[in-house]
Order: C-alpha cells, then structure tokens, then sequence
C-alpha cells in the first residue's frame, strides 16, 4: 500500500483511507475482523467521529495491541473549549488510547475565533499542549470556509467533499493545500452512494497525490477492491475521460450529496435519502425503495410547508424543497412504471 506524508503534520499515511462511519450498522465482531483486514491490507489511516454512535469503540475493540501502528483522526462538534476537551476524554476512551493522531472540528457553523480563550479552537490547542492531540484539522461542506480555514493556518489538516463530480471551483481546493501544505482528507468520494463505478472514483482522486480520500467500508469486498485498485491504480484514459463526463452530464452540479445537515426535517422527510431518489433508484437495488415503508417515507414530502429550514442550512446551497418534490414525482412514475400504484394525494 503506497504511502504519503499528510501535509506538514508529517503523518505518513495510506493514499487509500478508511472512513469508519459504515461500521456503526455491522456488529462488534463483525466491524473488528473489517478494521484487522484493512489493516493486514496496508491501511494505516482510519477516519472517525465522536458522532458516529459506536465507531470509535470498535476501532478501540479492533485495534487496542495495534496502537501505534495506526494512524486515528476523529471529530467532534463542540463548540466551546470545555466541550471540545469533555467529548475528547469520550473518545480516547471510546478508542482506548491516551492520544488521537489528528482531532478535527465537526462542521462548524462558523470558522471558531482564535484569540477566544473559551472557543473550540482553545480547546483543539489545550488538548494538542496537554498531548491528548498530534495535530489539529476542520471540516467542512461549504468551500469558502474550506478556503478561509486553510489561509487562516490555524489547521494542519482540511475534510472537504471531493469527487469526480466536484466543481472546478471546489478542485481548485487541492491545489490551494498544497500551497500551504495542509493536508487533505476527501470525504464522500463516491458522493454518498451515487457513484457506483468505483473503478471511476478511484482512478479520478488517484490523479491528485497530496488527496488522501476515505472510502466509506461495510464489507470486507470493498476492502479488497480498493486495495487492488491501490495496488494496480488504473490511469485517467481518454475512455474514463469521457464517462467522467457522462457522469457529471448525468448527475449535475445540483444535486444533494446526502450529508444530512439539513435534519431533522419538521415534517419528518428523511431528506439525505429522498432528495436523491431519482439517483439512487436508477444506480442502486430500485427494489429496495419501492417497499411499503419508502413509499410512506417519500410521501410525507406532500407535507412540505415550504419552512425554509432545509434550504438555510444546506451547504451547497440547494433549493431542497423544489428538488424533494421533483423526486416525488419522479419516484410515483418510477414506481407506476414497475407496476405499483401509489396514491399521492391527501387522504
């Protein structure tokens, strides 16, 4: 497994990361013989989150004789020092260790002040200071905070969404970290599930050596097919070139890429997934949609009351409300297409 220095943190970790948020849906047992497999494949570098219910204890459960072997970056979401240091005392004992490699602020609202003795910034640096912490980093959805926070040089490293169907402006961002040699951790790469061609995500994120992407693992065949991929990564030929293209004429620049930060919704519309649905149907199982449960699911979007909630909090700034009521209909031609009717109107 081939291996590059993050940034100036001088971590020398795996081109190939493993994001561990999947793992939260798999047992114990289960999630401990993925992180061992990923590991005895090369993996060194593991992505986690205090939010990420029980992931942090199973990298713990998987890892406690292997330590210093790995490299653990988490995040959390606290907004104050003594927030900042109490969710962090959680997570090392989550992961049964006394130190992370790389602590990262969730998310935030808004780019934390530096010269605020009680902000979350004081507590990532009082826990770097008291050694509970290598290096310090952010993440983020929304580019003009990715861009100010890798200028402002108070972060060793960036998460920032990045795939083949990133924009222009948003790939411009690799460079810019180079630049000031922060390191960069790509989430979502296969745009939380609307990219199926994996051999297509990889070999575009492959082109940028300072972009350490973390694939999402559930399953032990993933891990193989993205080793294998590391081992043998395929080059951006003029064929990949054009279903690049294919796939960006497809999917758009509009679309939602699922990371859930405009929930919970008041009329309880499970946004991440119907907002995507006309994608998801056409690139995944469609009979897993179509049960009786996702069709309650997708019509509670006639209960939209148009609130603005979703649309405020949306980082690419989408106009969510327009977009969940073409998936509706979309969904009910989908649907009536396979032969289920679905009655949409009002009972």
């Amino acid at each position: 497994m081939r291996r590059v220095f993050l940034g100036k943190t001088g971590l020398k970790v795996s081109r190939t990361g493993f994001g561990a948020l999947p793992i939260q849906r798999v047992s114990i047992q289960t999630a401990s013989k993925i992180l061992n497999f990923a590991y005895d494949s090369g993996i060194n570098f593991f992505d986690t989150a205090r939010g990420y219910s029980d992931s942090e204890k199973k990298i713990g459960i998987a890892f406690k004789n292997k330590r210093h072997n790995i490299i653990i970056a988490t995040k959390m979401s606290g907004k104050t020092k003594k927030e900042i240091l109490d969710l962090l005392c959680i997570s090392l004992k989550q992961l049964k260790t006394d130190y992370v490699d790389i602590l990262q602020l969730h998310n935030p609202e808004t780019l934390p002040d530096p010269s605020d003795e009680n902000s979350s910034y004081a507590g990532l640096k009082e826990a770097q200071k008291k050694g509970m912490v290598r290096f310090i980093g952010i993440t983020t959805h929304k580019l003009q905070d990715a861009k100010k926070s890798i200028k402002s040089c108070m972060f060793d490293t960036l998460q920032y969404p990045l795939s083949l169907l990133s924009s222009d402006k948003e790939l411009r961002i690799i460079d810019i970290c180079q630049k000031y040699n922060i390191g960069l951790i790509a989430m979502k790469p296969l745009c939380g599930g609307l990219l199926t061609d994996i051999n297509l995500a990889f070999s575009f994120l492959w082109q940028f050596e300072n972009v350490i992407p973390i694939w999402g693992i559930q399953r032990i065949k993933e891990i193989k097919q993205i080793v294998e991929l590391s081992e043998n990564p395929p080059e951006i030929s003029a064929d990949l070139k054009k279903r690049i293209r294919q796939e960006r004429k497809e999917l758009g620049s509009s679309f939602c890429r699922g990371c859930g930060y405009c929930l919970p919704c008041p009329a309880e519309i499970p946004i991440s997934m119907a907002a995507r649905m006309k994608f998801l149907l056409r690139r995944s199982p469609y009979k897993n949609f179509l049960t009786p449960q996702w069709q309650e699911n997708m019509l509670k979007i006639r209960n939209c009351t148009n609130c603005g909630s979703c649309k405020s909090k949306c980082p690419y700034n989408l106009d969510t409300p327009i977009i969940l009521k073409d998936m509706l209909d979309d969904y009910i031609e989908f649907a009536r297409n396979k032969g289920i009717i679905i009655n949409r109107r009002e009972k």
